[in-house]
């Protein structure tokens, strides 16, 4: 499936946070959502990339934003992930793959000559209509949630 772009309706989806609850995209209704999608829980770029949300989310949500992951780890995996770095959003279980696949970011990747399939880095931000604003497809793992800052003002 094709990634949408800025100005398509953000797919909406219903799965697991960390701690077992159904978090759907369309509980945001009316709120502006950072919703990013990362390879994998406790991995160098992914905990960078965590860290700097986590590191900025009073920025953030000072703006008006809230923060979603999201990876095909399982929720037992997201809990451990959000407890050792002490993380304040949620982490989104995309175990069937349902949302990676709707966002398009489900893609064929290449390490050392093997090719796999794997999520690809991207950040997306939606309205509170549910209308993505900006995808951001070069993900600065260190200096992500200033990525989103310096684009949202």
């Amino acid at each position: 499936m094709a990634t949408p772009q800025a100005g398509d309706k953000a797919p909406n989806f219903t799965a697991n946070d960390q701690n077992g609850n159904p978090v759907s995209l369309a509980d945001y209704k009316g709120k502006n959502v950072i919703l990013y999608f990362y390879p994998k829980d406790d991995t160098p770029g992914c905990t960078a990339e965590s860290c700097s949300f986590r590191d900025n989310y009073q920025s953030l949500l000072g703006k008006g934003f809230d923060v979603i992951g999201v990876s095909v780890d399982d929720e037992k995996s997201h809990k451990k992930f959000e407890s050792k770095y002490q993380l304040p959003f949620t982490l989104i279980a995309d175990t069937d793959h349902s949302i990676v696949e709707a966002y398009g970011v489900w893609v064929e990747k290449n390490m050392y000559g093997k090719k796999y399939m794997g999520t690809a880095r991207t950040t997306f931000i939606i309205n509170g209509d549910g209308i993505i604003e900006q995808v951001i497809a070069k993900v600065d793992t260190k200096n992500s949630s200033q990525q989103v800052l310096d684009l949202v003002g």
